[in-house]
């Protein structure tokens, strides 16, 4: 016998030459690996007097059949709306959700990644805060529990980023309305909460610039989540100092347009496009409430569908592989020009 002492699984795959997930498929099965190879496990077995932990092959990822869902605020219906999608897929698949929302608190997001470390879940899809975020322990987490991020990426953390290409999206918008009146300012939060906001304002200032235009940003004050209640606010006091260099905004995500039709409504303005309109106003995401706002809001939408599958499928593909990817993969999905009445 040696008189190395192996202490778990991954040492035990090194020392006897045999990968990973063949010998974890070995512990679950015996019989669902090659005969010679099994012959080969069984030596080393011998040699190495190693004999795994059977209640954590008991509970591996697998068998758990648990799969966590976090995203950063549930109350919000976008995020309830991809949360939605995210799920179904995963109950598809046969597994068991486990939806938690961070409620904008970066000690509520580790928090939750702490209950999901206790249940040892399968995997987990997670939507992070994004510069909120304790990077630190969300990439820690990762590291022990196979992971595919969200809407919010954080450059290297976890497996697989999936998400919407905000820099095609904003382009796209962006020369509608140029193309269609006046050039558009960007109204914004000058403290946004998620890093999305900033890769938008980003791509604005570079579509306005290659085409001639001069950007303006308008950035107002506002911390946390409550989107509606900020624009709203912001876009008061912008609109009574008259900030506004066109008669054209486009908002940084959707809940902020609500506040801002809200504050022009009281403000006697009237958003949309012809005769007696004061301002056109368009917004980004296509949340659930935009078709029904009025005037109904022009946006660019994010593909639910196909990012909610994305995220899924490669998880799943993660778990049924027990091993880690090669490298990590950003897959972006294209925003569609959503034309209401607003713009």
């Amino acid at each position: 016998m040696d008189d190395s002492k192996i202490r778990n699984m991954e040492e035990f795959a090194s020392v006897s030459g045999i990968s990973r997930p063949t010998v974890s498929k070995y512990f679950n099965d015996p019989e669902s690996v090659r005969k010679s190879t099994r012959a080969r496990i069984e030596a080393a077995l011998e040699q190495y007097d190693y004999r795994p932990n059977i209640y954590a092959i008991n509970q591996n990822r697998r068998s758990t059949k648990n799969v966590g869902i976090v995203v950063p605020y549930l109350a919000d219906p976008f995020f309830a709306e991809i949360a939605r999608h995210v799920e179904t897929h995963v109950i598809g698949a046969g597994f068991r959700p486990i939806l938690l929302s961070s409620h904008g608190d970066p000690g509520q997001e580790i928090g939750n990644l702490d209950s999901l470390r206790a249940l040892r879940p399968a995997g987990v899809l997670m939507a992070p805060l994004g510069r909120a975020s304790d990077r630190a322990m969300v990439e820690a987490f990762c590291e022990e529990v196979p992971t595919v991020l969200f809407d919010s990426n954080l450059e290297g953390v976890g497996e697989a980023f999936v998400g919407h290409d905000n820099r095609q999206a904003t382009e796209n918008i962006v020369k509608y309305l140029c193309r269609t009146g006046e050039p558009p300012v960007f109204f914004e939060m000058k403290t946004p909460a998620n890093p999305n906001a900033n890769r938008r304002r980003n791509a604005y200032l570079d579509v306005m610039r290659a085409h001639g235009h001069e950007p303006q940003v308008i950035s107002i004050d506002g911390v946390g989540w409550e989107f509606e209640e900020i624009g709203f606010r912001g876009a008061q006091k912008a609109l009574a100092a008259r900030e506004f260099s066109t008669n054209t905004v486009l908002c940084s995500n959707d809940r902020l347009a609500i506040g801002f039709l809200s504050a022009a409504y009281e403000t006697g303005l009237r958003i949309g496009v012809g005769a007696g309109c004061a301002m056109r106003v368009a917004g980004h995401d296509d949340h659930p409430f935009a078709r029904f706002t009025c005037p109904r809001l022009t946006t660019i939408s994010q593909d639910y569908t196909s990012i909610a599958t994305k995220a899924a499928e490669t998880l799943f593909g993660l778990i049924e592989s027990d091993a880690r990817a090669a490298s990590r993969e950003t897959t972006l999905f294209d925003g569609k020009l959503i034309l209401r009445s607003s713009a």
